[in-house]
C-alpha cells in the first residue's frame, strides 16, 4: 500500500533537513567556499547525517564548530541493502519530531553522486522540508571551467574497470556526444587515473575535446581542456592519487 502524502500542517510541524555541501580539498576554511548564511545554519545544528563520521568531525572542526563535538549527534548513512529503509527512517525521526538535520558528504555537495540521495528521497516521502544550501560541487565546476557544452550535458559517475568494456564505453559516449551536441562527464577511482587518461588518449578522436578537471577549489587545482591531438604531444598531468574529473565533447 502507497503512503498518503503529508499535509501542509504535518509538513509545518517537522524540522527541516539542510544539504550542507563541505570543502572539496583538505584544510579549506568553510568562509572560502560556503556563505556566511549556509555556515550559520550549519553551526547552529546539533544532528548531522553524514558519509563517514571521522571526515565529518574535521569538516566540523575547520567551521569553528561552536558546540562539543562529543555531544553532537554525528550518524552515518546506513550502507543500501535489507534494513536501509528502517535506517533511514530511524536517522530522520528527530526532524519528525520538529528537529533539523544537517547532512553531509565526506566532499562537496551531499547527494550528487553521492549515497546520501537516498536520505533525501526518503525525507521527501516523509513530508520533511528539504533546504539544499549553495556550495562547491565539483561536477559543476568542472563543467563551468571546461568551456564545453553547458545546456546539454551528462554525469555517468564511473566507467567500467575492464579495459574493453571502459574503452567501449568511451566510444559510445563520444558518439553520443557528435550526435547530441552532449558534454559527457565522468570520474575514475583516482588511483587508476592515469590509466584512464591514457585510454581517452588512445580511443577518442584527435578533435575531441577533453577537459581534466582536477583537484578543483584548491591549492593544487588543475583545469585544461585541450583537443585529444593536443593532448597527446603535451606532458602528461600528474594524476595519480589526486580525484579528478574528465569531460569530453565531439
Amino acid at each position: 500500500m502507497s503512503e498518503a502524502a503529508p499535509d501542509a500542517t504535518q509538513r509545518d510541524t517537522r524540522g527541516t533537513l539542510y544539504l550542507i555541501p563541505v570543502a572539496l580539498g583538505e584544510a579549506t576554511p568553510w568562509s572560502a567556499f560556503l556563505p556566511a548564511q549556509a555556515q550559520a545554519i550549519a553551526a547552529g545544528l546539533r544532528r548531522f547525517v553524514v558519509e563517514t563520521a571521522r571526515a565529518a568531525r574535521a569538516h566540523l572542526k575547520q567551521l569553528d564548530y561552536p558546540h562539543p563535538l562529543r555531544e553532537t549527534d554525528i550518524r552515518e548513512l546506513p550502507a543500501d541493502g535489507p534494513g536501509a529503509a528502517a535506517a533511514l527512517d530511524a536517522l530522520l525521526a528527530p526532524a519528525l519530531a520538529g528537529e533539523d538535520i544537517g547532512l553531509m558528504s565526506d566532499a562537496g555537495c551531499p547527494a550528487v553522486a553521492d549515497p546520501g540521495a537516498r536520505l533525501v528521497a526518503r525525507a521527501h516521502a516523509l513530508g520533511i522540508r528539504v533546504a539544499p544550501l549553495v556550495g562547491p560541487s565539483s561536477i559543476l565546476l568542472g563543467l563551468m571551467g571546461s568551456g564545453l557544452n553547458g545546456q546539454s550535458f551528462a554525469f555517468h559517475g564511473y566507467l567500467p574497470v575492464a579495459e574493453g568494456e571502459r574503452d567501449a564505453a568511451l566510444r559510445a559516449l563520444e558518439d553520443e556526444s557528435r550526435k547530441l551536441g552532449r558534454t559527457q562527464i565522468f570520474i575514475e577511482t583516482p588511483y587508476r587515473n592515469e590509466r584512464m587518461f591514457e585510454a581517452l588518449l588512445r580511443t577518442l578522436k584527435p578533435e575531441t575535446r577533453l577537459c581534466v578537471a582536477c583537484e578543483l577549489n584548491t591549492a593544487g587545482e588543475l583545469l585544461l581542456t585541450r583537443p585529444v591531438r593536443e593532448w597527446k604531444k603535451a606532458a602528461r598531468p600528474a594524476l595519480a592519487r589526486r580525484p579528478a574529473l574528465f569531460l569530453l565533447l565531439a
